[in-house]
């Protein structure tokens, strides 16, 4: 009996094969980026059915334009900016995202510096899932995807000056939901100490 090992293409071999139309390397790529990618849709679309139809539709434009991709950069980075316009244009579609007008000046910054390191990762999504559309939005693409202002202004078709406000608001939003979740655990912790 002798045992065949296939060897892994590399991500540059499997986005040739692609760009070539081969299905078995665009499913290969798609099971490599899926996960991940379909966290980046649910970040801004919060039903699980929903972002995983955007992520699709998403990959079905990544396969269309896939030979844009120059092997210049990061692959992911370009993925993952596909899958953040899709889910824009998604919120746009089913005018979900009501980005509120800039009401106050963004200057102050929550401080976050007397929260405990208690909360999960998972406690922090759930949070940011709760925020409205149009602070959840700038929230992701400042805060995680690493957007500047300008640029999210661009996508949202926003003034820079509402995407500040959002994000301000954001974390207004967020310390609140924190400072109240950190009582609670402070309240359960006393109550059991005495």
């Amino acid at each position: 009996m002798r045992l065949i090992l296939q060897e892994s293409k590399t991500e540059e071999a499997l986005i040739k094969g692609c760009q070539k139309g081969n299905s078995r390397d665009q499913q290969t790529l798609f099971e490599k980026h899926s996960a991940k990618m379909m966290g980046v849709c649910y970040r801004y679309v919060k039903d699980s059915d929903e972002a995983e139809d955007v992520m699709i539709s998403a990959f079905a434009k990544v396969f269309e334009k896939l030979d844009s991709f120059r092997f210049e950069g990061s692959f992911e980075g370009w993925l993952r900016r596909i899958m953040v316009n899709e889910s824009l244009m998604y919120l746009r579609r089913n005018k979900s995202m009501y980005v509120e007008v800039e009401i106050e000046k963004a200057d102050r910054e929550p401080d976050f510096s007397q929260l405990s390191d208690q909360l999960e990762a998972d406690d922090l999504t759930a949070m940011i899932q709760e925020l409205p559309v149009g602070y959840r939005t700038v929230f992701n693409l400042y805060a995680i995807e690493g957007f500047s202002h300008q640029e999210i202004a661009e996508m949202m078709e926003i003034s820079e000056g509402t995407s500040k406000s959002q994000l301000s608001r954001a974390r207004a939003l967020l310390q609140k939901q924190l400072f109240e979740q950190e009582k609670k655990m402070n309240d359960k912790t006393g109550s059991h100490e005495q």
